[in-house]
């Protein structure tokens, strides 16, 4: 016991388990920090990163082998042949969709930090005032004025480019400078700008790519190949920058292959004492201690953590007296837009290949003025402009390169991402009939999108089709691609945040009700989803702002 005592331990190395880590190292706590998947060295194990198509087997494309492996990851946007490697093997970690629900995963040092979005947008009031207002899940137990000390902490420290725009529904913050629109966007943008005035605007995305060089990391090279991981530390991830200043105050121990069963609970001492973990190697059962324990093992991750942790004091799991864990589980409803032809600019082109597009910011129900009558929240959209290829080519040689290398004309388009409402019966639960490879029990996933998700859906695409003729694109068509809850990988609300014990699992400061020297940052602690993507932004300011209040409280005594 002695030997495996620390001050602190962190479940979890993505992107709040790298803040937590870094935050309490700082701090001067001897922490450890635990991972089930692998080591992921930063540079060294992004392997075939800087290679061209042509060099890979298979020119960076999926396989079936992949899509027999992998039916559920080989899916999204960031998967190719180089960043498979990043991704769990579906038939090798099963759960169970009680409805369809694509659960997005990476299993290493790192996690989902070395692919995620880089998209990072502060939530407003408009977010935290949101469930009081219409009565639709719990109150936040914080506002904006709260988070706000927070966002200006991290955001210098990650690294974020992006355009000061006075948005009271999208709050400034402290940026990098901006990427540039390129020629088609400017134009769109400036005709949207001036055309609407309910609160629509169309402005650069505001992302964690570095613009300037940030401490030893970047800038960013728009090469757009983030998702396989950056040899130039040109985003911001776990591995190129939390988990490194952590490791820099020789207070971390990094724990690698350790699959955390359960968080161990004293009765008597109305506390944790620590986790039990399996070794991912050698299958052996292993106990560790400490006085502060951060569980950030993603929103899924940490809720099958909660729910294994059984004793007489919490029979239904650690810490869920309210009967709240595992429920209310939201994502983002994503995939309907519309795109069409932009007639001029032939004689221009893009530059690199940009890792982020524009953003139009929420503009339905963040006033009275704005307030819709057939659903509730918001959405947002996500786009950009583009050359294609000319066309498709023929012939061999000279000719066939002449061809290639002709643009076409420019396209537009914009995707929307929607606000998905906590609903209780929404869940998680363990299916202790179902073990997977290591003995534990497996996630059962019953959520789905409802009727006032659905009844965004014309106003989302009639309203994407209107921005961009009224932009001066031609040809709009628009579509909806009925994504399933999970694929826009912003899963969260599973063990909430609220002032009442009786209906939330944390308080405002992510301390548990009921155990209190145990904190949740990751997505499981938000209230509500939101329609602004890139939460994690707001899980970073979450996660710092709580072990500022943790380390307080232990050195009063008080945990």
């Amino acid at each position: 016991m002695k030997n495996n005592t620390y001050d602190a331990i962190v479940v979890g190395t993505g992107i709040s388990g790298g803040w937590a880590a870094k935050e309490l190292c700082e701090k001067g706590l001897k922490t450890l920090v635990l991972e089930r998947g692998r080591n992921i060295e930063h540079v060294k194990d992004y392997t075939d990163t800087t290679k061209d198509p042509w060099e890979l087997d298979h020119c960076g494309r999926t396989t079936q082998e992949d899509r027999i492996n992998s039916p559920i990851q080989s899916k999204i946007y960031a998967w190719n042949e180089v960043s498979k490697k990043f991704f769990v093997n579906d038939l090798e970690n099963p759960y169970e969709q009680v409805k369809p629900f694509e659960w997005i995963r990476g299993n290493h040092v790192g996690g989902r930090s070395i692919m995620w979005g880089r998209q990072c947008y502060r939530r407003s009031d408009v977010d935290f005032e949101a469930n009081a207002k219409d009565g639709h899940g719990v109150d936040w137990p914080i506002r904006y004025k709260d988070l706000a000390p927070w966002y200006d902490y991290v955001e210098p420290f990650v690294g974020v480019s992006g355009s000061l725009e006075g948005l009271f529904q999208l709050p400034d913050g402290k940026f990098l400078p901006p990427m540039e629109m390129n020629c088609v966007e400017k134009e769109v943008a400036k005709r949207i700008n001036r055309k609407f005035t309910d609160g629509r605007k169309m402005i650069i995305g505001r992302t964690a790519n570095h613009t300037r060089q940030v401490g030893n990391r970047g800038p960013c090279q728009f090469r757009n190949k983030c998702h396989e991981g950056c040899p130039f530390s040109g985003y911001f991830c776990s591995n190129s920058a939390t988990l490194p200043a952590a490791a820099n105050t020789g207070n971390m121990t990094l724990r690698p292959f350790s699959i955390v069963q359960e968080v161990m609970y004293d009765k008597e001492k109305g506390r944790a004492t620590g986790v039990r973990i399996i070794d991912a190697e050698t299958l052996e059962t292993h106990e560790y201690y400490a006085t502060i324990i951060f569980l950030n093992a993603s929103t899924l991750g940490t809720t099958a953590i909660l729910l294994n942790s059984v004793s007489d004091a919490f029979p239904e799991g650690l810490g869920n007296g309210s009967g709240q864990v595992g429920h209310n589980l939201m994502d983002m409803h994503y995939g309907m837009g519309a795109s069409g032809d932009y007639d001029g600019f032939e004689d221009s082109y893009t530059y690199g290949r940009r890792p982020t597009g524009i953003f139009i910011p929420q503009f339905r129900n963040i006033n009275e003025q704005t307030k819709q009558k057939e659903y509730l929240r918001g959405f947002t959209y996500q786009g950009g402009a583009n050359r294609g290829r000319a066309g498709l080519a023929d012939g061999i040689g000279v000719q066939l390169k002449e061809q290639l290398t002709e643009p076409g004309n420019w396209t537009m388009g914009i995707m929307a991402w929607a606000e998905h409402l906590p609903y209780y019966e929404n869940k998680v639960t363990l299916n202790k009939n179902k073990k997977d490879k290591f003995g534990m029990p497996i996630l059962s996933i019953d959520c789905e999108f409802k009727e006032n998700e659905k009844a965004m859906t014309k106003d989302i695409m009639n309203s994407a089709a209107e921005m961009l003729e009224e932009g001066g694109v031609k040809n709009v068509k628009t579509y909806d691609n009925q994504l399933t809850p999970g694929f826009c990988i912003h899963e969260t609300g599973t063990a909430r945040m609220g002032h009442d014990l009786k209906t939330s699992v944390l308080n405002k400061w992510n301390q548990m009700h009921e155990v209190k020297n145990v904190f949740i940052t990751d997505g499981s602690a938000m209230c509500s989803s939101g329609c602004t993507p890139g939460p994690s932004i707001t899980y970073m300011a979450l996660t710092a702002r709580a072990v500022d209040y943790a380390v307080r409280e232990l050195k009063k005594g008080n945990i």
